[in-house]
């Protein structure tokens, strides 16, 4: 029989707080702003409390209004992404304070500056490693010089490297809030051509979905999990278009070739093999794109899994 392979220093089962952030302010459409609500519609909550979770649903943070302009020096909204950046770190930071796992509900992916700066800070200030997974068909790692658009949710890796505007990289303390090497992209397979250059330049480490087509998943998850012990942080980026958009339409960015069911599966329950996931994001649900809330409802599922549910008839040992 299978057995489930668990850690056994994993920690005691973690206290969830959720965390909206309705803004599409760096997206290239509008509706992610809609992502936390609609995650919430598909039972997000009571499926993790019917796993034995802890789970306060904080509400949505405040924000301003996506005014739907157009670039300015290179950036959309900076300075609106800058607001809603700085109160997505608050919360996070006082959730992480209190010794709980920050759920963070997107919303685009800019908010991410945010929410793994405060992490970044938080490892920081307690001494522990930092491993960041960034699930996504997209590297972010735009900069306004390159940017084909503007749009700041391509820039978020890039911004927490280091590369972008002050009031972003500095945002959560001195710049870079990340280090190139604490961060695993997973499922890339579509990158700007200015942006192929810098990504090989800060030495990031991808798993682009050619990669995941020769070795496997499974073999792309250990190298990505490989060298965390008892003293890391681990959080995971999910940006939904990570999925293959046959299984999860419900986005503004599509990009065919991404993972399927299973191996979505996979990446979940090694993760949650790990006992290592101390905060996460669900990033860029869009349902205006969605049909009758289906991506909604397979993120839930998806995250369920991150937190120990298994499709395979498995045993703890």
């Amino acid at each position: 029989m299978n057995t489930r392979s668990v850690d056994p220093s994993r920690a005691s089962a973690p206290r969830l707080s959720l965390i909206g952030a309705p803004t599409d302010i760096g997206a290239a459409h509008r509706g992610a702003s809609m992502g936390p609500e609609a995650l919430r519609v598909a039972g997000l909550v009571e499926a993790l409390r019917a796993r034995g979770l802890e789970v306060v649903d904080r509400g949505n943070l405040a924000g301003p209004v996506n005014p739907w302009q157009p670039p300015r020096e290179g950036y959309r909204h900076l300075p609106e992404v800058v607001q809603w950046s700085r109160a997505v770190a608050a919360a996070v930071d006082a959730e992480l304070g209190q010794g709980r796992l920050p759920v963070l509900l997107g919303g685009d992916h800019s908010l991410a500056i945010g929410s793994i700066g405060a992490v970044a800070r938080h490892c920081r200030a307690q001494g522990r490693a930092l491993r960041v997974l960034w699930l996504d068909a997209h590297a972010d790692f735009n900069t306004h010089t390159i940017t084909p658009s503007g749009n700041l949710h391509g820039m978020p890796v890039a911004c927490l490297c280091g590369l972008g505007p002050e009031a972003l990289t500095a945002l959560t303390g001195p710049a870079p809030a990340l280090r190139a090497d604490e961060i695993r992209q997973i499922g890339i397979r579509s990158v700007d051509r200015g942006e192929k250059g810098l990504v090989h330049e800060a030495g990031l480490a991808i798993y682009d979905m050619r990669y995941v087509d020769e070795v496997g998943m499974k073999r792309v998850m250990e190298e990505a999990l490989e060298g965390m012990d008892a003293g890391t942080h681990l959080h995971v980026s999910f940006d939904v278009d990570f999925l293959d958009p046959g299984i999860a339409p419900g986005v503004g960015t599509t990009v065919p070739g991404g993972p399927d069911y299973r191996e979505a599966q996979l990446v979940m329950e090694m993760i949650a093999d790990s006992g290592r996931l101390a905060s996460l994001d669900i990033m860029e649900l869009n349902p205006a794109f969605d049909d009758h809330n289906r991506t909604a409802r397979l993120a839930v599922d998806l995250v369920e899994s991150l937190f120990g549910k298994s499709t395979l008839m498995r045993r703890s040992r």
